[in-house]
């Protein structure tokens, strides 16, 4: 295998990108995954209850299985981070590594995901996965009859406050450093609820705990009083980035998805993308890893039709 030209290079070793490799290298197409790290944000997810075949599983563990899965001939696997994506004049792919320089391929698929913004707060690096998520439709059923926090009052927020209010959490307490954003009819649903208690233009100052997340501190902006919740998950919801800054040739919407057809197909010829880094909806691991599959067999079918094509036509 040619150390620097590959018939498919993957950017992003996710659950999108970890499929999309199993997929390309069993076809026999030499593969390149080039990734900064494997597993990306199922490796903040403490316990995942919905991927089939696992009735329970933490999210770095299975993110184990997959790499270990992603393993095999035809395969190559580089930890770097991708920075620039463009096309030689023979109409192959450069993808140029941060660390590593350039690598050369006839097909990419960019699986590169999503990132939470970040609070930035003490507390919330180090008690991640340790009661600070970032996806309540992941973790919020590990905090049935618990208090919890939910940072955000946009439609993310509110959402995640009714995804623990529906598994029974004990009380949800939602902080927003302005007023809530969200849609009135999801405002609606907590307002009233006596297991809601809203923090409207209050900051979050740390997140407190031993082992686990015991508690969060907060400031009202204005007033400057401070209040410690006692809470045992806290969830960021204040938003997601996709990681797709490096890509400026390729269409995206108004969030900085990138815009795919139903075949996982961008509008660069030769160039997919898959999972939570485009604009399919519900970011889920099972559905990352689906459209990574799509995209897999799309890049495979590209390939053998260019193939095709070049076959001289007997006289």
């Amino acid at each position: 295998m040619d150390s620097k030209f590959f018939d498919v290079i993957i950017i992003g070793a996710g659950p999108a990108g970890m499929t999309a490799a199993v997929f390309t290298a069993r076809k026999g197409l030499s593969t390149l995954v080039l990734s900064k790290d494997v597993g990306g944000q199922v490796n903040w997810t403490t316990i995942v209850e919905n991927y089939m075949g696992f009735k329970s599983i933490g999210g770095a563990e299975l993110m184990e299985r997959f790499e270990e899965q992603m393993k095999g001939d035809h395969l190559a696997y580089i930890e770097d981070e991708a920075a620039i994506l463009e096309r030689d004049e023979q109409g192959h792919f450069k993808v140029t590594g941060k660390k590593t320089g350039m690598h050369r391929g006839r097909v990419v698929i960019i699986a590169t995901g999503k990132r939470p913004r970040m609070l930035n707060v003490p507390g919330e690096v180090e008690f991640r996965g340790k009661g600070v998520g970032y996806c309540s439709t992941c973790d919020a059923p590990l905090y049935r009859d618990a208090p919890t926090a939910v940072v955000g009052g946009g439609n993310s927020g509110v959402q995640a406050a009714l995804d623990l209010l529906c598994i029974d959490a004990k009380e949800v307490h939602l902080v927003t450093d302005e007023e809530l954003t969200a849609d009135e009819a999801l405002i609606r649903q907590i307002r009233d609820n006596q297991r809601v208690k809203i923090y409207t233009h209050h900051q979050v100052l740390e997140i407190t705990g031993d082992k686990l997340v015991q508690g969060m501190r907060i400031r009202h902006r204005q007033s400057g009083e401070e209040k410690a919740l006692q809470v045992e998950g806290v969830f960021i919801e204040i938003g997601l980035i996709p990681n797709a800054d490096f890509l400026d040739q390729i269409h995206k919407n108004e969030r900085r998805e990138i815009r795919v057809n139903c075949q996982c197909r961008t509008n660069i010829e030769g160039v997919f993308a898959a999972g939570d880094v485009t604009d399919v909806p519900e970011k889920q691991i099972v559905i990352a890893s689906g459209e990574g599959a799509k995209a897999a067999i799309g890049a495979w079918e590209y390939i053998i039709q260019k193939r095709v094509s070049h076959i001289p036509v007997q006289a």
